[in-house]
């Protein structure tokens, strides 16, 4: 027969950082897809309109390495925030096989509704933790981040 007492971790994995990481990231990301899926967007939609705003039009390689997803999902969420009027592609000068995506001000209408969600999602999530804590576990995750980045260049 089964109990509560059967749902209990393994001591064993809930000291470990990367184990509750791994996990925490997995509920997070149920939590954030069910809000962004309400609203018929992916987090891919919100990364790539939040990288046009704070750095201005790009290619969509500088937009992938920014937000370090895929090029393949690059093109499919450009192809449907274009298609929504979100973001406007045209060749670049430059390099003519290349497009440079530029944020539309619909987008960054858009942006600013899915940033209101997001933090929504980000109170449910860090619910149980203080400001101060809040600040300190992204601080903390930040740091983590970058190390683990730097070492994968390396």
């Amino acid at each position: 027969m089964d109990t509560p007492a059967d749902d209990r971790t393994p001591a064993l994995l809930r000291g470990r950082p990367s184990w509750l990481l791994t996990h925490l990231a997995t509920q997070v990301g149920h939590v954030l897809g069910a809000a962004f899926d309400a609203g018929e967007f992916r987090r891919y939609h919100y990364a790539l309109l939040a990288a046009l705003d704070e750095f201005g039009p790009g290619s969509q390689a500088t937009l992938g390495r920014r937000c370090r997803i895929d090029r393949s999902y690059v093109v499919e969420a450009v192809n449907e925030l274009a298609a929504r009027g979100l973001v406007h592609r045209e060749p670049d000068a430059a390099d003519r096989r290349r497009n440079v995506i530029t944020l539309t001000p619909e987008g960054r209408a858009q942006l600013d509704r899915m940033s209101r969600t997001l933090d929504d999602v980000q109170d449910t999530v860090t619910a149980p933790l203080s400001a101060a804590e809040r600040a300190q576990l992204t601080g903390y995750l930040d740091r983590m981040l970058d190390h683990l980045q730097a070492q994968r260049r390396s």
